[in-house]
């Protein structure tokens, strides 16, 4: 088996400045990982000829390839074409199999109907010494280059066109020049217990792993994903390793587990409904429809989510949920009874099986010393029952939205497995 690590260098002064989130490291990490590539190294430098040149020297010294994404485009701020032509001493020409995918883009695809531009042109310009990677997603060719030993790969910022030349051209290509053998990940999550209770729960099984196995912890929203994962030469060998020791870890926390798969809690909620053959609803407030986006996310809601009603104002709340004016103006909107009555309201009037509703004060302002920010009820339902909970909250706006449909979904969760 071969040891091949890589690095993956991200260009671009829209990631040093907070502007674009990097999406497109933790996605080619995910990628490499699955054929047994593991990347010890993610670097972003922002437009600066030095800053890019420095970060190749580096992470060519320790990595066998280097993934480099972004600064490919036609625009003045785009240099890694060039200075991936000086790095590797070559020149830039013109590479017509390029030139005639673009202009079939920009006549049929694009249809601008007007003539190529220059700088639209200069996009099939390449390094004379690299080896093109045909993007079919758009006008930017990949590259790859080879110096002492080290694989570059350069490739578009563009996302899924990144992930395109990713999937048809660089996997495939790594899969045959490197013996990568395998590496499994074996995933589950767990809910109501804290991560480092867990851990102390634990130490036990974490001690008693081998040295190729290794035990990582996930917290996020009051869950905690656990991962196992293992390199091995032989795929057979492997999978028998991990699965022995996944079902030992299991049955430690068997008690705690929401799931034994690598998927969301809105994965788990769908399949559930889709097991039962039940459908759902919701009656966001606070929210503002987060939940139906993390329901609706998962291929397939169609089968089971009905729809939801936004009601963000009191208006709304008494005109289509038919909330009680008398309620609301004597328990206010973030209360018990007001949930109670959204939840009961969203079932009759979506005709669902099951339905959520929360109401709450996410801030930063809004809050009074009964209710301060943070505050939220939630409530879930079915036919038969009803469940209600309190929580507080302590941090920004976005994050309290955030927690607030993690616990809803935990909290149907609870009432779908009953």
């Amino acid at each position: 088996m071969d040891t091949v690590l890589a690095s993956i260098i991200t260009i671009g002064d829209e990631l040093l400045i907070g502007q674009v989130i990097d999406t497109n490291s933790a996605w080619m990490a995910q990628e490499l990982n699955k054929i047994g590539i593991p990347v010890h190294r993610k670097v972003a430098v922002g437009d600066k000829w030095g800053a890019i040149w420095d970060a190749l020297n580096q992470e060519s010294n320790t990595s066998n390839i280097v993934f480099i994404t972004g600064g490919l485009g036609p625009t003045s701020d785009d240099i890694t074409k060039p200075l991936l032509c000086q790095y590797f001493g070559g020149k830039l020409v013109l590479h017509q199999p390029t030139l005639q995918h673009v202009t079939y883009l920009f006549e049929h695809v694009f249809k601008r109907g007007l003539p190529l531009a220059e700088r639209n042109i200069k996009q099939a310009e390449v390094p004379d010494n690299c080896i093109i990677l045909k993007n079919e997603l758009g006008t930017a060719p990949g590259m790859l280059f080879e110096k002492n030993g080290c694989l570059f790969f350069s490739l578009p910022g563009v996302p899924h066109e990144m992930q395109g030349l990713m999937k048809q051209e660089v996997i495939p290509f790594l899969q045959k020049k490197f013996n990568l053998g395998c590496i499994e990940h074996r995933t589950l999550l767990t809910a109501g217990i804290g991560e480092s209770m867990l851990a102390d729960r634990l130490v036990p099984f974490e001690s008693d792993l081998p040295e190729n196995i290794s035990l990582a912890y996930l917290p996020n929203y009051g869950m905690v994903r656990l991962r196992l994962t293992m390199y091995g030469e032989n795929v057979q060998v492997v999978n028998d390793a991990i699965n022995k020791h996944f079902m030992a870890l299991k049955n430690l926390v068997q008690d705690v587990m929401i799931t034994d798969k690598d998927e969301s809690l809105e994965a788990v909620i769908g399949r559930l409904l889709k097991e039962k053959n039940k459908t759902i609803a919701t009656a966001e407030s606070c929210t503002g429809g987060y939940i139906s986006h993390l329901i609706t996310s998962i291929a397939g809601s169609s089968s089971y989510y009905e729809g939801s009603v936004i009601s963000y104002s009191y208006e709304v709340k008494e005109k289509l949920l038919h909330v009680n004016n008398a309620t609301l103006q004597k328990y206010g909107a973030v209360s018990q009874e007001v949930v109670t009555e959204m939840v009961k309201n969203i079932l009759e009037l979506m005709e669902t099986d099951y339905a959520i509703a929360v109401s709450g004060i996410m801030g930063p302002a809004g809050g009074t010393s009964e209710k301060p920010v943070g505050t939220v009820w939630i409530a879930v339902a079915g036919k038969e029952q009803i469940i209600t909970k309190k929580l507080h909250f302590r941090f920004n706006r976005q994050r309290n939205i955030q927690l607030t449909a993690a616990n809803a979904l935990l909290l149907m969760h609870q009432l779908l497995t009953q």
